[in-house]
């Protein structure tokens, strides 16, 4: 029997993904985007907004975009505690482009009006909403045809 992972992915508002994988690919903002392996040495790092991607080994991956956090990792038990969290299923392409172009907008017209801490959120958005559409655009193929 194949060694498996425990793995909990929370956000401030819910539990998004309980369940045992063999591996998990996520962003980190020191390494860049890690796997994750069962008996992993114990590993604790800051996530950077991208694509998470939970694998068991029998089913198809579950895909989801986060927008920052941390994760956990001690004997086979894997936590995420991520900001925001959203399935593949969930993200709706069009809202995300929507914000996007407006992120993209305040960054070209409002840079110099900006203070550095809102000049950060307003990067942190735009980087939320390229993590979402890159999400869409690999795992959703059907929603793109109809965008296009």
């Amino acid at each position: 029997m194949k060694k498996k992972i425990n793995l909990k992915i929370v956000t401030p508002e819910r539990v998004i993904l309980e369940s045992e994988a063999t591996q998990i690919t996520l962003p980190t903002k020191g390494l860049g985007e890690i796997t994750i392996l069962p008996d992993h040495i114990p590993y604790l790092s800051i996530l950077a907004p991208g694509l998470v991607e939970v694998k068991n080994g029998e089913e198809e991956s579950v895909p989801m975009a986060i927008s920052g956090g941390v994760l956990e990792f001690h004997e086979n038990e894997l936590t995420l505690l991520a900001d925001t969290a959203e399935r593949a299923e969930e993200i709706d392409l069009e809202r995300a482009e929507e914000a996007r172009k407006r992120a993209e907008k305040m960054m070209a017209e409002e840079k110099r009006n900006l203070s550095s801490e809102q000049y950060a959120a307003v990067v942190g958005q735009l980087e939320k909403q390229m993590a979402r559409i890159r999400v869409v655009k690999k795992y959703r193929p059907q929603v793109m045809k109809k965008h296009t």
